[in-house]
């Protein structure tokens, strides 16, 4: 058989495979989507900051929201000046993914959020500067425009933790003078197998040299990609929750979840695609080891594995690590408590005194 010949061969058995696992999950949703609206309504989409759009070195514009503490408001441990929380989200989601952070934090410290390039209300990316590296320098631009003075704690999900990681490597100076803490949540530094999200009912090989080729391949069909995502949303809804939570949520939660990856268009999620193959930056974890760094991974979590987070934490002396049992991807949601007490408890050590970053 020709080499055309095995591609064909190799594609069909995945679009058959595929097919089985949407008539497998249309049969499921069948008792799982009549749920959708019922649970408590925790508010998603409603937290608004003042708008603070932020302009990239090449001259895109980001969405970007800004929280003002309380008046007389001072740090956790009663020192001046407070650090500003900046928020990175993920792969897909926009800055309302953070929503229980937020409230929790909200009034008590300065927070900035911010919408990835191509992602939520911020402008759409060229195809070539849509790279984990050009999100460390969109990050180093929010930081001039929006934290110019003053220590920062990055808080990192996803892909925003890689972004994080990015800017570590553009900037390494920045770790332990600017930068006076990090939370990498849900991340990896390398290593990742993005295909075995999207096809676990077949060989690695096998997906391996089909899934790059089916995303580029339907990233040029945006039309017929579109038109199958919003078909089949209840199938959707059914994927989100298993991929994203590791148990039992609200179906509010996985409709929040379903729905911004909904809003982020196929050809946005297709350019960004293939960094998380080539993704490699154990080697910048080094400037971590400046400032204090926790990583909180669910144990679950089917997308970045809960090794991906021990290994980083090996990687940086000091580092403390949060292993959330049960919970999956959206830690950040599913266990938010955790997520929550995680980065008081970073707050707390933070080493700022006195107006200056020691």
């Amino acid at each position: 058989m020709s080499r055309r010949g095995r591609i064909a061969g190799v594609a069909t058995a995945a679009a058959g495979t595929v097919a089985a696992a949407a008539l497998a999950g249309a049969i499921v949703e069948k008792r799982l989507v009549a749920r959708r609206r019922s649970g408590p309504d925790p508010g998603f989409g409603q937290l608004r900051g003042p708008s603070r759009p932020v302009r990239t070195d090449d001259g895109l514009q980001l969405h970007a929201e800004v929280d003002e503490p309380a008046s007389g408001q001072s740090t956790p441990r009663h020192r001046q000046p407070a650090p500003t929380l900046v928020f990175v989200h993920g792969y897909a989601l926009n800055l309302d993914c953070w929503h229980f952070q937020r409230r929790h934090f909200r009034g008590r410290l300065r927070m900035v959020f911010y919408d990835q390039r191509s992602h939520g209300r911020s402008e759409r990316s060229l195809p070539q500067h849509a790279t984990i590296d050009q999100l460390g320098r969109d990050l180093a631009a929010v930081l001039d425009q929006l934290a110019p003075e003053g220590p920062v704690v990055l808080v990192g999900h996803s892909m925003g933790g890689m972004t994080i990681m990015a800017l570590a490597e553009q900037h390494p100076e920045l770790f332990g003078t600017k930068v006076v803490g990090a939370a990498l949540i849900s991340t990896t530094a390398g290593g990742l197998r993005p295909h075995r999200m999207l096809g676990p009912w077949l060989p690695e090989r096998v997906m391996g040299q089909v899934t790059p080729r089916l995303v580029a391949g339907l990233a040029r069909m945006p039309g017929l990609v579109e038109g199958a995502r919003r078909a089949g949303s209840g199938i959707g809804f059914v994927a989100t929750g298993r991929l994203a939570f590791g148990q039992d949520v609200p179906p509010s939660y996985v409709d929040f979840v379903d729905d911004m990856l909904t809003r982020t268009p196929f050809e946005v999620l297709a350019e960004f695609f293939p960094n998380f193959d080539a993704l490699d930056k154990f080697s910048v974890l080094h400037a971590f080891e400046r400032v204090p760094t926790t990583i909180v991974c669910g144990d679950q979590d089917r997308l970045t594995s809960i090794g991906h987070s021990r290994k980083m934490a090996q990687r940086i002396p000091g580092a403390r690590l949060v292993e959330c049992h049960g919970a999956g991807h959206m830690v950040i949601l599913e266990r938010s408590d955790e997520v929550d007490a995680a980065l008081d408890t970073l707050l707390e050590e933070v080493p700022v005194r006195e107006g200056r970053v020691s």
